[in-house]
């Protein structure tokens, strides 16, 4: 006996009604998405009114941030030699010995806080502290340490999405301020600050900022400007210029 053929399937409402009923379901469904886009975008734009934005990274664009060649840092154990040094290069001002940062002290805007290392991410940004974590900054980790010969950089948020962070209050730093860098040596680095100033983000001046020096510097650098929310960035940096004393 012949095997028997397999079942045809139902060939449905006539091809005109099936015609009409796909074109409805379609409209429905352009329908329900414009719907839900338009129910997710009053939501997020309220959400960003009610609070702070959330801060970008604080570095623009920068390939030209020098790197350090890796030298070993020194211990925790307090050095003998903490008091600043004079370089050997003529015209260098003073310097201390590679040591890592500890923390941050700012004492006129209220700052106290630990360091975490920063690296150059993919898109040539010098990637920013964890915005989860109100209270950090971050250094360039294959630069220059604070209070090392050269220009250290030193990063941190303005705020974040629920509040202000640890650089809210950097705009207030001026010419003649002092802060310090606690070490792992167990000293402290001491710096006054001689300029503070905002450059625009598509014009930030690289070679200025992070441009070696022969005597001991720090910048420290935070979003500023206007908050432009179509671009979830801010339009300027902040930079406050340093050296140690």
């Amino acid at each position: 006996m012949a095997a028997s053929p397999p079942a045809l399937p139902d060939p449905g409402p006539e091809p005109s009604k099936r015609r009409l009923r796909t074109v409805v379901w379609v409209l429905w469904a352009v329908a329900a998405l414009v719907l839900t886009v338009s129910l997710v975008g009053g939501r997020g734009g309220s959400s960003e009114a009610a609070g702070p934005p959330h801060a970008p990274p604080a570095v623009a664009a920068s390939p030209a941030v020098p790197e350090v060649p890796a030298t070993p840092s020194t211990s925790a154990t307090p050095s003998t030699s903490a008091a600043p040094q004079r370089s050997a290069a003529a015209g260098a001002g003073p310097h201390l010995p590679r040591s890592r940062p500890v923390r941050l002290l700012i004492p006129k805007i209220s700052v106290d806080a630990p360091f975490t290392d920063l690296v150059i991410g993919r898109s040539g940004q010098l990637e920013p502290p964890p915005s989860h974590d109100t209270n950090l900054v971050g250094w360039y980790a294959k630069g220059h340490t604070p209070g090392e010969a050269g220009t250290a950089i030193i990063a941190g948020h303005v705020d974040t999405a629920t509040s202000p962070a640890v650089f809210a209050g950097l705009s207030q730093l001026r010419k003649g301020d002092r802060f310090q860098v606690a070490r792992a040596d167990g000293g402290k680095a001491t710096f006054v600050v001689y300029a503070t100033e905002s450059f625009q983000k598509d014009a930030f001046p690289s070679d200025r900022v992070y441009g070696d020096t022969p005597d001991a510097q720090v910048r420290l650098i935070t979003c500023a400007g206007a908050y432009d929310r179509q671009a979830r960035d801010y339009t300027e940096n902040l930079v406050v210029f340093a050296r140690l004393v």
